[in-house]
């Protein structure tokens, strides 16, 4: 994705609308939000404290709404693991 393609995806984002659109707006946010150069930019500024909640609300979200082979295959990309 270049430069260009990145801030019209930003300007798609809009939250409160409906729930299709927060759906959408969400999914571009967290592709903004994941790209290497600013999570190589913002991680190194966080603190301790910042990192352990960041974390535990994702690990929440993951442990609330996946199954635990959903959670292999989808997030952790191994698709055989076995109980």
């Amino acid at each position: 994705m270049n430069r260009g393609t990145k801030a019209r995806d930003a300007d798609h984002i809009c939250f409160g609308l409906d729930r299709a659109t927060d759906e959408h707006s969400l999914q571009l946010f967290l592709q903004l939000f994941s790209q290497k150069q600013l999570l190589q930019t913002l991680i190194p500024r966080l603190n301790g404290q910042e990192i352990t909640t960041l974390v535990d609300q994702l690990s929440l979200l993951l442990r609330k709404h996946l199954q635990e082979k959903e959670y292999h295959e989808l997030f952790l990309n191994d698709p055989d693991h076995h109980h």
